[in-house]
């Protein structure tokens, strides 16, 4: 089934202002994917305009981490109601700029809301003083705390261009760091609107910066220059950018590639799983780090599972709207199309079965492909192990647990798995899984929404986490003060001669082991 509606007028001139670039550089052109017709266009900032804003950065960031936390709070606060106030205006650039289904940004604008308040309730106590236990209880007083690194880069992807930047920077300015992003080249004005909503939240310009250029030649200079790293985007970019972060000295992290695995266990309930596990596969046309690739069922519901599945896929409403009445939406670029569909047409002409979809399709729009489902895969073709990143999903059939396990961990990237079957079940396979994330009965939303747990991956899929409490404190150094109490000195002193010391100490090391 397929559907479309008119584009809403945007009006984004006004927001090129909000880009850090010097007066009379060349412009892009940014183009809808629905259709190719003009969003607007935007300055294509150069090194020299990195520079500043990163030097600009440095210079606010110093009275930025001296305003009180209450003032830091208050700022995001009033950017979540912004948010939620205007997000059709935000739902329009998001979808003018993507392609995404309309749901599909609404999940967007709901995580960047839910991310804001979180940590606007949460920071100060996850950044709050620590007493640790020193040295000589009672005598030696030990307090941990968190200082900002001071200039934070997010180097944020065009897959979801405002919970991937925005999400980052919030808890990076709520620990007192400045911030520059370099959004996506093709995903510019999200940021820029939601940098401009900031802004009239109360954020001082020169705190928060967006740079817009190419990644090929602003990339480098960015990790050269700043204190810390955020990155999302491919694995091979992110080996590039760790290395590079490695080579200053400076912390990085960075959420890369996904082969996701959804396991459909013998015990699953047919009907009830097939709704979200079309979600599942196919949510933002499978331009989802965390969305699945590979479905691994069950012998014992293979038959009864697959051909439902099939069905409900090829049901599936297309469209290029601007209204919630389709599920999926278009790919973001040629590059894109091009991509999944060599994918496909490798894994056809090595034997693989198209079980549904399978084709591109021009007549909704240039990037628009069909939800894909294979069956007959094999290590022969591209699509068994390498990241597709769109809407096409190999299907499997596992004898038993142990089979579904060791296939879902098959594989060099460990980001995101999903278990279908009955809780108690489902838990004991999850455990056994080497995903940062695993999700019951589910695609991947309780997890990556779950704000307060930790969200990242295992092996190629990257390195640190977003979210909770780690979310916030890779942004800062920590920082121990100890303070000695007069009664006792860690060093000969006086008539505590260095025998004497000694022979205190010989005696004090092991009492102190067992009461610390």
């Amino acid at each position: 089934m397929t559907t479309s509606t008119p584009a809403p007028e945007l009006d984004l001139d006004g927001l090129v202002r909000h880009a850090e670039a010097a007066a009379g550089r060349p412009t892009r052109t940014i183009a809808r994917p629905f259709d190719g017709s003009p969003v607007g266009e935007v300055p294509v900032a150069d090194v020299d305009d990195l520079l500043a804003a990163i030097a600009r950065a440095r210079t606010a960031q110093v009275a930025w981490a001296a305003r009180p936390m209450a003032e830091r709070r208050a700022i995001v606060r009033r950017f979540h109601d912004l948010l939620l106030s205007r997000q059709d205006r935000m739902l329009d650039v998001v979808q003018a700029e993507t392609g995404k289904a309309r749901l599909s940004a609404f999940e967007e604008l709901a995580d960047t809301a839910m991310c804001a308040a979180y940590y606007a309730r949460h920071a100060a106590g996850h950044l709050r003083p620590r007493r640790r236990a020193g040295v000589v209880p009672l005598v030696t007083k030990v307090t941990e705390r968190h200082v900002p690194k001071g200039v934070v880069g997010i180097i944020s992807p065009w897959n979801y261009p405002l919970t991937l930047a925005v999400s980052d920077a919030i808890p990076a300015l709520l620990a007192g760091n400045a911030v520059v992003l370099k959004p996506d080249s093709t995903t510019p004005f999200t940021a820029l609107l939601a940098i401009s909503w900031l802004r009239e939240a109360g954020l001082p310009r020169d705190v928060f910066q967006v740079v817009t250029g190419p990644g090929a030649a602003l990339g480098d200079p960015l990790v050269d220059h700043v204190d810390y790293v955020m990155f999302t985007g491919s694995t091979a970019t992110g080996r590039h950018v760790a290395e590079r972060a490695a080579a200053n000295l400076i912390g990085c992290s960075a959420e890369l590639g996904g082969k996701n695995a959804l396991l459909v266990l013998d015990d699953v309930d047919v009907a009830a799983a097939l709704d979200g596990v079309a979600n599942a596969c196919f949510s933002n046309s499978g331009q989802l780090c965390i969305s699945i690739e590979r479905l691994l069922v069950a012998d014992a519901v293979y038959d009864e599972f697959v051909p439902a599945l099939v069905e409900r896929v090829r049901a599936m409403r297309l469209g290029a709207s601007y209204g919630y009445d389709v599920e999926m939406g278009s790919l973001v670029s040629a590059a894109q199309l091009a991509t999944v569909s060599a994918h496909v047409d490798d894994a056809v002409a090595h034997g693989a079965q198209v079980l549904a979809g399978g084709r591109a399709r021009p007549d909704l729009g240039p990037y628009f492909y069909e939800p894909t489902l294979l069956a007959g895969v094999d290590e022969t073709m591209t699509v068994c192990r390498t990241e597709t990143f769109g809407p096409v999903v190999s299907v499997y059939r596992v004898t038993d647990d142990d089979e579904a396990v060791a296939r879902a961990n098959d594989t060099d990237y460990g980001l995101n798995s999903s278990v279908w079957g009955r809780p108690a079940h489902a838990r004991r396979v999850a455990e056994r899984l080497r995903t940062g994330t695993v999700n019951i009965n589910d695609g991947y939303a309780p997890a990556w929404a779950s704000h307060d747990a930790p969200m990242g991956g295992f092996g190629v899929s990257g390195l640190g986490r977003r979210h909770g409490r780690e979310g916030i404190t890779k942004y800062t150094e920590p920082q121990t003060i100890a303070e000695q109490g007069r009664l006792l000195r860690m060093y000969p002193t006086g008539p505590l001669t260095a025998p004497r010391y000694h022979a205190l100490m010989r005696w004090a090391v092991p009492v102190l082991d067992k009461i610390r």
